[in-house]
Formats: C-alpha cells, sequence, structure tokens
C-alpha cells in the first residue's frame, strides 16, 4: 500500500454516555467524523430487538418505551463478567456491548474513509490493567487492529497541544508548560497534571474515579423530580423501567438547560398521571455538592502527588462534556485561582488527540519520524500477594507503585517450598491497600513447568513488564540461570480466545454465533 493509499489514521473516544470517531485530514488536522445518522456525536446506547442489534440514537430513544433491551453506560461495567442487567433475555459480557459500539463506528467509518481497521482507543486514566485488556478485547470483536491504547486526558492534552501549535518541529524548544486536565465525563472522572517538554507530553501523576460522572448528576436531578412526583401522588416512576427511562431523558434536558439558564423543568408520566417539576441551578448545585466536592478532593491530591501546587501550572484544562455545567468552573476557579480553560471540544478533543496519536504510531510504521511523544503513569500501584511472616496472614507486596512512569519492569523473587517442587502461583494485584482482599485482583500467574530436582529454596525470578498502555506482561525464570520457564497469566473476568473469535464473527456479521 502506498502513502496516497496508506489506511487513515482513526482515533476512537469510547465514552460512557457518548462516543467519537475522529480521523486526521490531509492536512494533518483531527476532523471528527459524522455517523451515518449525520451527528459527530454517537450515543453509547446499544438495543436487542430480537436478532437486530442497534445502536446509537434510536437506541437512545427506545429507553422511554422499550428499557429492559437497551443497554447504556456499559464502560462502568468493563472488568465485571457480566453488563447488570439481563437485554432482552440474554446476558452479555460489557466488552461484547462496547464491541458492537466500536463496530457502528468503525462501520459508518468504513462508509466514507475507505477500508481500515487499525484505530487508537482512549480509556479513562485511572482505568485499571483489567478493564484495559478489555477494552483492547473489544476492539478486537469489532474487528480492529488496536493499535494503542491511551488515557483519555493525555489525548486531549494532544489535542490542545495541536491547536496551540506545540507539535510543530520549530516547537521543540519551547519553554516546558505545565497544565492540569480536569476530564469530567458522562461515567467516569480523572485528573491528570502533566508537563510538555518540548513535543514530548509527560504525566506526573493521575487520580480518578470510574464509577463517578455526570451520570451521578442526572441521578440527583432524577431524584429530585421523582421525590416530588411521589408527594403528590404517591407513586414513584423509578420502579417501571420504561417511566424511569423517560424521567431520565427528561432529567439529562434540563441539566443541559440548567447550566445556560437559572431555571429548568422536567415532566414526569407515570400511570397515566403527569407532574411538571422546576427546578433552579441553585437547587440543583446544593444537591450535587458532594459530587463536586468529590473532584475537589481528587483534583488536589493529585497536585500534590505531582509535586506541585497551583502557581506551578500554565493552566487547567477541562474536558469531557460534564464540564460545561457552571459550578464545576466555580470550584475550579476557587480552587486554583485562575479561570479554567475551555478551549478545546469538551464532546471531541479525546478522539481528535486519539487520532494525532494513531497518525504517529502509523508513521512509525512506515519509518517516519515520531512528531511527538508520550509519557504515562501507572495509576494503581501493581502488587503480588504474599504471607506476612510475623503474622501468617495474606499480604499486598507491592512491585510498582503508582504514578510510576512507563513503560518499567521490576521483579520479585519468589523461593520453592519444598526440594523439586514443580510450580508456583502468583496471585497479582493492583491496589494501594497492604490487605490483598480490599485490592482488585488482575489474575494469577501460573508456573506449572518448573525445572526437576530444584532444591528446596531455589530462587524464581517473576518479571513484570508494565507497558506504556498500562497493559501487563509476566515473564519467570530461574535465578541466576538461562532457564526461562514459560508462564501463563490467567486474567480475571476476561473472555477466552474462542469467545473473542466467536464474538467477532458475530459483530462483524460473518457468521451466526452460539453465544448470543
Amino acid at each position: 500500500m502506498t502513502d496516497k493509499q496508506a489506511a487513515p489514521a482513526i482515533g476512537i473516544d469510547l465514552g460512557t454516555t457518548f462516543s467519537v470517531l475522529a480521523y486526521i485530514d490531509d492536512t494533518g488536522h483531527p476532523i471528527s467524523l459524522a455517523n451515518a445518522e449525520g451527528e459527530r456525536i454517537t450515543p453509547s446506547a446499544v438495543l436487542f430487538d430480537g436478532d437486530d442489534v442497534i445502536v446509537g440514537k434510536e437506541a437512545l430513544k427506545a429507553i422511554s418505551t422499550e428499557a429492559p433491551r437497551v443497554a447504556e453506560g456499559s464502560k462502568r461495567d468493563v472488568g465485571q463478567r457480566i453488563y447488570r442487567k439481563t437485554l432482552d433475555g440474554k446476558q452479555y459480557p460489557p466488552e461484547v456491548i462496547e464491541a458492537f459500539i466500536l463496530n457502528k463506528l468503525r462501520t459508518d467509518g468504513v462508509a466514507q474513509l475507505g477500508d481500515f481497521t487499525k484505530a487508537v482507543i482512549t480509556v479513562p486514566a485511572y482505568f485499571d490493567e483489567v478493564r484495559r485488556k478489555a477494552t483492547q478485547d473489544a476492539g478486537y470483536m469489532a474487528g480492529l487492529d488496536v493499535l494503542d491504547i491511551i488515557n483519555e486526558p493525555t489525548a486531549a492534552a494532544v489535542a490542545f497541544g495541536h491547536l496551540q501549535g506545540f507539535l510543530r518541529p520549530e516547537e521543540a524548544a519551547r519553554k516546558t508548560q505545565r497544565f492540569l486536565v480536569y476530564d469530567l465525563g458522562g461515567g467516569t472522572f480523572d485528573v491528570t497534571v502533566m508537563e510538555v517538554r518540548g513535543r514530548a507530553f509527560i504525566t506526573l501523576a493521575t487520580d480518578g474515579d470510574v464509577q463517578l460522572g455526570g451520570y451521578e448528576w442526572d441521578q440527583r436531578l432524577v431524584d429530585l423530580v421523582a421525590e416530588q412526583f411521589i408527594r403528590q401522588y404517591s407513586l414513584d416512576p423509578r420502579e417501571d423501567p420504561s417511566a424511569a427511562g423517560r424521567l431520565w431523558r427528561e432529567c439529562e434536558d434540563a441539566k443541559r438547560t440548567l447550566s445556560a439558564r437559572s431555571k429548568a423543568a422536567a415532566t414526569c408520566d407515570f400511570r397515566g398521571k403527569s407532574a411538571r417539576v422546576e427546578i433552579s441551578r441553585e437547587q440543583f448545585e446544593e444537591g450535587c455538592r458532594d459530587l463536586v466536592d468529590r473532584t475537589r478532593f481528587t483534583t488536589v491530591q493529585t497536585l500534590s502527588a505531582a509535586g506541585l501546587e497551583w502557581g506551578d501550572l500554565d493552566r487547567v484544562l477541562l474536558v469531557g462534556g460534564s464540564t460545561r455545567m457552571p459550578m464545576i468552573h466555580q470550584m475550579l476557579k476557587e480552587v486554583s485561582g485562575t479561570t479554567p480553560d475551555s478551549s478545546v471540544a469538551a464532546d471531541e478533543a479525546v478522539a481528535h488527540g486519539a487520532a494525532l496519536r494513531a497518525r504517529l504510531l502509523l508513521d512509525r510504521m512506515n519509518g517516519r519520524p515520531s512528531t511527538f511523544q508520550i509519557k504515562n503513569v501507572n495509576s494503581h500501584s501493581l502488587g503480588v500477594v504474599g504471607t506476612d511472616p510475623q503474622t501468617g496472614r495474606p499480604r499486598t507486596g507491592v512491585v510498582i507503585p503508582r504514578n510510576t512512569p512507563l513503560p518499567v519492569t521490576a521483579k520479585r523473587t519468589f523461593r520453592t517450598k519444598k526440594a523439586d517442587q514443580r510450580s508456583i502461583l502468583v496471585q497479582v494485584v493492583e491496589g494501594e491497600s497492604p490487605t490483598p482482599d480490599d485490592c482488585l485482583q488482575i489474575g494469577r500467574c501460573s508456573v506449572p513447568n518448573l525445572p526437576r530436582h530444584l532444591p528446596m529454596g531455589t530462587p524464581i525470578d517473576v518479571l513484570f513488564d508494565y507497558k506504556s498502555d498500562g497493559r501487563l506482561g509476566v515473564h519467570v525464570s530461574v535465578a541466576d540461570t538461562d532457564v526461562q520457564i514459560e508462564a501463563a497469566f490467567t486474567r480475571e473476568n476476561s473472555l477466552s480466545k474462542e469467545h473473542l473469535d466467536g464474538w467477532r464473527s458475530y459483530i462483524s456479521g460473518a457468521e451466526p454465533t452460539e453465544y448470543r
């Protein structure tokens, strides 16, 4: 394939509530691609209607009448074995639902750009290794060759850098800049402190909450309206999925209105009864004060973890549709002493940065020089489960502390407990607690074929390879020898290769599968 025919550079923001596909045009600029419905933003909703799977706007509309058949917010369940609710009588792994969304984006993109498979997909910076692997699997099932998994705040920073001209060769000697990226999306929240040295985007510290986003603000409005309805009619509309779906849409619209006006109204219909509830911005902000405070606390903690103070920053960059709420601007202005920067497209910047990353990787594959660099850190400490020699209880031993620059390798040595021991089993976890039960179990590293006749106490080295995309590799050897041992790393809740291939065939329409 010649340069003229080269595949497009594709970046995908796989969001909790909305998703965006972007590409790099002939002038080197990122462009959000309109979907088949003519819109640049695709709702991350999937309707399962018999043999039909419908993604996007029509699926979102169906929540009002067919809520039990609609999946939304599946990104929040990524890393779990099964999506939180049964859909049209069936259960699905959340990454399969994510794959249907990606397939919609890919299909719409191919119709306009020609065939492509290579893409960069973004994830919240606070996603753990299990969720990153599941996202990569979703890409595979959607027929994509995932070039990289990059953090959403990093992608937004790259998009900002492109807008500011930081990526041009003559900018390599530019003065170092530091900024904090505050990313509040529909379902997740990230804070990342970054440094731009020349054309290198370096993450200094990151933190977040994968269960905090615009969804929580919507829920507060839903509860406020529902409680008024209960007082008026002694009926709770939240008990009926379709009524709750209609109310949710009303409250989402009211939330957007409250970002522009001081008052909004939401209508609730249930069992022949109707109520129109007015909400003031003051009411809304008071009801969500604790949510704002949670993001404030995380923001301050992340800045401290980076070893910086507010005066050390050049700007506070806003990303994510939920940052349009005035209460977010006000909080950040108060805590930072500066006006937050909302110059990047809140809903599209992440996809744009991912597309720029894809362009860089494709150029590198074709022997062209890199135009910028990305250096990330791990958002969670990586550890192994051992035994406390004093108490005899399980204990987490940290191998790679959080906020360690990536990629990185670290070694942990284990000793055989008996002569001629033929196997070892290592539990790998992520988290900050010394108690394994309070950490997330990533998986188990099974080493089944140790050499024969090893004496008791033989050291076995386990090498953990944390890649720049936050993915983990494990390698095992007998210490002080050239003996390499094949290790099987089994991840929690991951789909088997057989299931991945089966779903890939089904989602692409190549053949039916028994998995659905």
